[in-house]
This record gives C-alpha cells, structure tokens and sequence, in this order.
C-alpha cells in the first residue's frame, strides 16, 4: 500500500536585484510557491513559478495543488500525478517535491534513481534586462568576463541595443528573447546583421500559434521556441519551424516530462535549450539536470535575485555547479 502524504504548499517573495524586465513588463520582487511533500519522515521540497502568460496565478495554483491533498493522503504518486494534472506550474511543483523525496527515501541522489549518469557544472546564460541601449551596454560591460550573455529584446530599438551589448561586451556569445515581440518583417530584416554582430539564437520571435511564417523563410539566424514548446505533444507543431526548443520545468510540469521531452526532442532534430522562469536555487536544481549536454543552458535565476534560498546553488562566474542535497534531490 503506498503512504500517505502530507502536503504544505505556501506562497514566498523573493527581492529582485534592481528590476527584471522584458517586453511584457517589469518586476521588483517574485512570487513563487513552494510545495513539501512529507512521509513523516522524510520532506521532499519544490518550487513553482506561476506565470500569467499561461493564464496562471499564485493564488490559483495553490488551489489546485491544495485540490489534490485527499489523493495524495490515499496514495497518489509520481507516476499517477503526471495524468492527474496537465503540464503546468501546479504539476511541477508537485514532481519536483515527489522526486526530492523519493531520493531522500532512497539515500540516493535523483540522478541515481532517475537512471541519469552523475552531472557535471554547466555554464549558464547570464541575462540583461530589456532597457536603453546605453543602460545595456554598461550591463554588458559589467558581465563582459560571462562567456554567454541572453539579451531581452522588445521590438523598436532591437539592433541598437544589441550593437550596445556587443560593444559593452565584445568577446561574449549572445543569445537573443525577443519574447514574442517581432513580426516576420522584423525578423527578416534584423536576422542577417545579428549573426554578423555574433548571435548564435534568438528566442520565440514570432507570437505561439501565429508562427507559421518561420516554415517558410530562410532562418538564417536559428530560432528557438520558448511559448510555442511546453511538452512532447507541442513537438508536432514544431517541425519546420523551430531549430531549437526550450525546456523550462514550469512550462512541462515537472522533471518526469522536461526528461522525457529532452529525448524526443533530441530524436527528433532540435537543438537543446534549457531556461527557467525567474526563481529561486529550488528551482533551478531539477533543471540543472536537464541541462547536463545542452547547448544552451539559461539557468540563472538566482543571479538575478537579491536573496536567495538557504543552501543555494554555488555559482563561479557563470559556472553553475551541482546543488547540495540540503537544498534539493
């Protein structure tokens, strides 16, 4: 008979470093939810960040975690959950919560008891904030020693501020969001002088589910989908369109499907990104290892907050290494 659980689920604020803005808006703190999952002896921890872009919020997302405390009393595992609840901030939370505690159980890491080989530190993207371009190449010049700089775009003013960016930071390899802000024109017009300026990807230019233009052009500066890339079942509408996917836990609820939509990607012919929603270390510790191999690593977060998680992720520079079981898995 499997145990019953007990389930804490609790919203929490972290402080920004300074703001974090992209093309939709600007933030100062965030709200993220965490979720425990106990045995009564062992605790297993998650960490979800609702986003709006989703029709998510804090408030709902608790809900529905807090909906399915009677199932996880009566037995309700890892394996049931992932048809219990669609991909999603809410499932992610809950996975991530149900992996920490079966390692815990175990006295293994998840790697171990996910069947992974033993990760190594990655190199993550740093990112700079959507700003004029005189503000973005003093923060360019700031992270000039980051071997990878992700540079927020917002439409008007996009090849300025990557000309202010590269020369703030002239050895840096820059990825580009733009956040579903460009249209096919803007694409077409700015791709060719962004691979002479030494961007190697540019993230989601057109808006998910008005990106058919993509199939049809020359894409001569790689296009990665972010919005339009959630789980396995989004890879079908992909194909032709997009280079490269980005895997972000929130968006395929959890560690269970970014793993498994890691593989079928791969066979399928995508390149690898793997991003986060702005969070905390808890966060960010199932990603890292999904992010083990990737081309593309953008897991930086805490980098970008004020303050952290007890027991953080250790970053040098931009190399982030593995996380401490304290803190998770």
């Amino acid at each position: 008979m499997k145990p019953a659980l007990s389930l804490a689920v609790t919203e929490e604020r972290f402080p920004v470093a300074g703001a974090f803005t992209i093309s939709r808006g600007s933030r100062t703190e965030i709200r993220v939810v965490t979720v425990e999952l106990s045995d009564g002896t062992f605790r297993g921890r998650g960490e979800c960040v609702p986003y709006a872009r989703y029709g998510e919020t804090v408030e709902g997302v608790i809900e529905v975690i807090r909906s399915l405390e009677t199932d996880l009393r009566r037995g309700l595992d890892r394996s049931a959950l992932q048809s219990r609840l669609p991909a999603g901030a809410a499932r992610n939370g809950l996975d991530c919560a149900f992996w920490d505690l079966e390692a815990k159980r175990a006295g293994r890491p998840v790697w171990q008891c996910a069947g992974l080989a033993a990760p190594l530190p990655v190199v993550t993207a740093y990112t700079l904030s959507l700003d004029a371009p005189q503000k973005m190449a003093e923060a360019a010049a700031r992270n000039a020693g980051r071997p990878l700089l992700k540079v927020k775009l917002g439409g008007e003013g996009d090849l300025e501020r990557i000309e202010a960016v590269r020369q703030g930071a002239p050895r840096s390899k820059i990825i580009v969001d733009a956040n579903e802000g460009w249209t096919v024109e803007q694409y077409l017009g700015l791709a060719p002088t962004l691979v002479r300026l030494g961007v190697a990807l540019v993230e989601q230019p057109l808006a998910a589910g008005k990106d058919d233009a993509l199939a049809e052009i020359e894409r001569v500066l790689p296009v990665c989908a972010d919005e339009s890339c959630h789980d396995r079942a989004s890879l079908s509408h992909l194909a032709g369109k997009y280079d490269a996917v980005n895997i972000k836990l929130d968006k395929t609820g959890g560690l269970t499907e970014a793993l498994a939509l890691r593989e079928e990607a791969i066979r399928q012919g995508f390149d690898i990104m793997v991003g986060c929603m702005l969070g905390t270390s808890l966060a960010m510790a199932p990603a890292f290892l999904v992010a083990q191999g990737a081309p593309y690593v953008d897991l930086d977060g805490p980098l970008l907050l004020a303050a952290d998680r007890d027991d953080p992720i250790r970053y040098e520079g931009s190399l982030m290494q593995a996380p401490d079981p304290a803190l998770w898995g």
